[in-house]
């Protein structure tokens, strides 16, 4: 992890990934996240617990075409 932001341990695509900074989230609630292949750029930040909805929709297939 570096400056607080680390990828997701699923990115194995040759860095086509987004970042998150999980200190923040802990926080302050809210995790942010942005694009890996520009991290001067913008930022999104998203409750934490939408964040948790999302992902475990991910992860539970729901979003798979």
């Amino acid at each position: 992890m570096t400056d607080g932001w680390t990828k997701s341990s699923y990115s194995s695509n040759g860095g086509n990934c987004i970042e998150w900074a999980p200190a923040q989230a802990a926080t302050t609630g809210t995790v942010p996240v942005r694009d890996s292949k520009d991290p001067n750029g913008p930022t999104l930040t998203f409750d934490a617990t939408a964040w948790n909805t999302f992902a475990a929709g991910v992860k539970a297939g729901d979003f798979d075409a």
